[in-house]
């Protein structure tokens, strides 16, 4: 920075994870050239920090990144178990040390200049962005930025839940995983008193896969409480500890809430990934909208148009999702027998489908009737009138996400401890 002021670019991403990585990337892939592009943030993200998993078709982009897919996973419950054949979509995992890399290589060919610091202000004059340290210095002016950050919904949602998470990457002494499918869900864990669990499991190959305890729910549990799920998860599977070595521990907090992201905070600021609605208020699941968020940016800038993606969800999704929570939340619908029903009574290609919002109506109505039909009802006479009583009453703001629990001890009512 020179004593003559801020240095203009044309594109700025403010945030270094994963929606800025995919959007370098894609920026990259279409031979977006000819722009003034900024990269700001605090750390270069490297390294295997998270894991992702998403289903799609085969995809020529990520398929070179990813570390293992599976044509057929298992859903399983207390009562049985039901493998799926998820032709034509495939189930996959993806971690972040091959995107990191791929996104710093995007970087360099685009010839994007890197910041170093953390972002306190984007104050947006509609014609210019100034992006701002936290000692209030400009750090420089942008055209456009595209901000990834993570932050809360504009006000707190009528329901309020946490995907959470810990999982153990083990390394067994012998065979015993199997490499051709994977556990989407197995629902014979111990379920919380107001939420739903259950395990996964992704192998890479036959003695290397990641185990996994998630929560759907409004509390935290701290480390005791995940190790000691896992644990119990472990021996479910029939895993023998003292064939196990834990390789590497990941922990997660993802938010699950109706409450509205802002997408667009002022003409010239697009938000991407979780804050700019990537998360499906239902699942948790963020990385597939947040591929198709950063391809659209793309294209939209080499066709030298605003970087604005689409909704990542459809407007009737959000509505779907808003009253399947309240009925989760409520207790009259059960986590496990609602996966249940949905995986059992509709082709599990239709069911993923729907989970990333991509369902035509018709397929909507479909899976919708295969739900339990007079807890869904109620659940959505509530929602509406919950929806009417918050247009009469101010909004409430939103309390931060909680950071991912790595100490020990019992569990958090978060919406008590978060203020």
């Amino acid at each position: 920075m020179s004593s003559a002021g801020p240095v203009d670019v044309d594109l700025a991403l403010v945030g270094g994870g994963g929606a800025a990585s995919l959007t370098l990337a894609a920026l990259d892939r279409h031979r977006v050239r000819g722009l003034r592009i900024a990269v700001v943030d605090p750390v270069r993200k490297r390294g295997q920090d998270r894991t992702w998993a998403f289903w799609g078709t085969s995809d020529d982009d990520l398929d070179p990144l990813l570390s293992a897919r599976w044509d057929r996973v298992a859903v399983t419950t207390p009562t049985g178990s039901r493998l799926l054949d998820l032709a034509p979509l495939r189930y996959a995992m993806l971690r972040s040390a091959p995107v990191y890399a791929r996104a710093a290589e995007a970087e360099q060919r685009l010839g994007a200049t890197r910041i170093r610091s953390a972002v306190a202000a984007l104050d947006d004059d509609g014609a210019r962005v100034t992006v701002r340290a936290p000692d209030g210095t400009a750090l420089l002016r942008a055209r456009w930025v595209l901000d990834s950050r993570p932050r809360p919904p504009a006000r707190a949602g009528r329901t309020s839940w946490l995907q959470h998470f810990r999982g153990w990457w083990l390394e067994t002494a012998r065979p015993v995983f199997d490499p051709d499918r994977a556990v989407l869900m197995d629902f014979r864990t111990r379920q919380p008193r107001r939420g739903v669990s259950f395990g996964y499991v992704l192998p890479v190959n036959s003695r290397y896969a990641l185990v996994e305890y998630t929560e759907f729910s409004p509390a935290l549990c701290t480390g005791d409480g995940y190790d000691r799920a896992l644990a119990g998860y472990r021996d479910l599977l029939g895993l023998d500890p003292a064939t196990l070595t834990v390789r590497e521990v990941e922990n997660g907090v993802i938010p699950m809430t109706d409450g509205p992201f802002v997408p667009r905070p002022s003409p010239r600021v697009v938000r991407l990934g979780t804050a700019g609605g990537a998360t499906r208020p239902s699942t948790g699941f963020t990385f597939s909208a947040m591929h198709r968020q950063a391809d659209q940016v793309a294209r939209a800038l080499a066709a030298g148009r605003p970087p604005v993606p689409a909704p990542a969800y459809p407007r009737r999704h959000r509505w779907m999702d808003a009253v399947a929570l309240r009925a989760l939340d409520a207790g009259t619908v059960g986590g496990p027998d609602f996966f249940d029903r949905l995986f059992a009574r509709n082709p599990a290609e239709r069911v993923l489908r729907f989970l990333d919002g991509t369902t035509t109506v018709a397929e909507d109505l479909a899976v919708m009737g295969t739900t339990r039909l007079r807890p869904m009802v109620a659940a959505t006479a509530g929602d509406a009138a919950a929806r009417l009583v918050a247009r009469l009453r101010p909004a409430v703001p939103a309390p931060p996400v909680p950071p991912a629990v790595t100490d020990d001890g019992g569990c958090v009512d978060t919406r008590r401890s978060v203020t």
